[in-house]
């Protein structure tokens, strides 16, 4: 089984996730203050990957890179029009310093990420975001899942290139098909499962 921890933090209580792959540390998302929790727990992580750029997702990308020389493997460049950076100075009334990154790897479907016997399945669900990912491990049936999928919800649509319908029917067609007892942790709020979430979410028919 896979030993992943989690950490919840940021203005927008963001959830980031450090998972063990053998002696590879990967960490899925960079939201603010997990630097600090990765350092005062004495943990080192060897890969970022980003599950999309919104800004709350990677507000400590480059302090992640800074203090562990980390590559980051992401769906694209790094884009202001991703990250809503204007979109979160204009509603805070404040400028915002999100860091500057490079991504090393496109992230696609068509190529499984591997990493010391472990892989995760790459699924493309765009409608959040246009970048929006999601991971699935099918060894230990578990999805890191983004602002794609929350428990009884879905990510906002409501940002520039958002789109309900392609949200929902991206979940239909690649996440439902998942077992039933797939876990699902998710950028936001707690886990829940694909199963429960297909009986009783009330976005997605």
């Amino acid at each position: 089984m896979a030993e992943l921890e989690s950490f919840c933090g940021g203005p927008f209580q963001t959830n980031g996730y450090l998972v063990s792959c053998g002696s590879q540390n990967v960490l899925f998302d960079a939201p603010m203050g997990i630097t600090d929790w990765l350092t005062r727990n004495g943990k080192t992580i060897d890969l970022l990957i980003l599950t999309h750029q919104h800004h709350d997702h990677i507000m400590d990308v480059a302090a992640l890179v800074e203090a562990f020389d980390c590559p980051v493997w992401a769906f694209s460049d790094l884009d202001d029009e991703l990250t809503l950076k204007s979109s979160l100075e204009a509603a805070t009334g404040m400028e915002w310093d999100l860091g500057d990154f490079t991504v090393s790897r496109h992230l696609s479907e068509s190529e499984p990420i591997e990493i010391e016997g472990r892989t995760f399945n790459v699924l493309h669900i765009p409608g959040h975001s246009p970048d929006s990912l999601c991971f699935h491990d099918a060894t230990d049936n578990f999805v890191i899942g983004g602002d794609v999928l929350f428990k009884n919800s879905v990510g906002r649509t409501d940002f520039p290139n958002g789109s309900m319908e392609q949200l929902t029917s991206g979940i239909r067609a690649k996440l439902w098909p998942l077992p039933d007892d797939t876990v699902v942790y998710p950028g936001h709020g707690p886990c829940t499962e694909i199963g429960y979430e297909k009986r009783t979410n009330p976005y997605v028919g």
